[in-house]
């Protein structure tokens, strides 16, 4: 039978299921080393080819890392590739996909809306200040024409760090990787809303810092609330230009 590209992609796809049930089968941790080459071809009875395949496939969904000239190690599983596909598919059709964008916002703030008492549970006085912080620096950064797309950023991660979940800190922040890189491309981001964008952020933190559930919710969907009017006007633009 000739060695077709589908035989080789099958191939190579049984060889990465094989290298993970080996990571799983033996409770390999982020960090810990795989087994040489040389050991992985004989202990999964795979060629020196498959099992090169098959890591460049695991190495790009950051299931393993390779350290050249070191050796290959249980990767710190990252949603570096969700964040790739995204991006890429927002860049791909930006007429289209519109819907991305209004997904990830929907996703970014149902984690801050239905995690709020947990939230405010969590933030302690250093916390609160470094938001406060990083507020103070948007409005001067707004100031002297610069954008607070870091500071925005740098805000809901710490904003989600105490609840020490850590599917939901990398999700939130691969949710606003995707839209940041998007959304300039789709003429989202504009200077329009700024000053009501401080103001939801420190409104949440005064509402932290009184412990109110029901203030917290409003800010949050205060927050959103512009970013989702940009959408939709992106989106009409898009639509008359045809």
């Amino acid at each position: 039978m000739p060695d077709t590209g589908a035989a080789r992609s099958l191939r190579r796809k049984t060889v990465a299921e094989q290298i993970k049930d080996y990571i799983l089968d033996n409770r390999l941790r982020p960090g810990d080393p795989l087994p040489t080459e040389n050991e992985l071809c004989a202990a999964l009875g795979a060629s020196r080819s498959s099992v090169r395949e098959a890591v460049k496939t695991l190495h790009a969904l950051d299931i393993v890392e390779v350290r050249h000239g070191h050796g290959t190690y249980v990767g710190r599983l990252s949603l570096s590739a969700l964040v790739e596909g995204l991006t890429f598919r927002g860049l791909l059709s930006p007429a289209g996909d519109f819907e991305v964008l209004s997904d990830l916002v929907d996703v970014r703030e149902l984690f801050e809306r239905g995690m709020a008492e947990r939230i405010i549970a969590g933030l302690d006085a250093d916390h609160l200040d470094r938001l406060d912080a990083l507020v103070d620096e948007m409005g001067e950064r707004i100031g002297a024409g610069e954008d607070i797309v870091e500071c925005d950023r740098l805000f809901h991660s710490l904003l989600v760090e105490p609840v020490g979940n850590e599917l939901v800190r990398q999700l939130s922040s691969a949710c606003w990787d995707v839209y940041a890189i998007v959304a300039p491309h789709l003429n989202v981001i504009t200077a329009r809303d700024e000053i009501d964008t401080i103001e939801a952020h420190r409104n949440m933190v005064r509402a932290v810092r009184a412990v109110d559930s029901g203030a917290f919710d409003l800010a949050v969907r205060a927050h959103y609330a512009p970013v989702r009017r940009r959408i939709a006007a992106a989106r009409a633009r898009t639509a008359a230009d045809g």
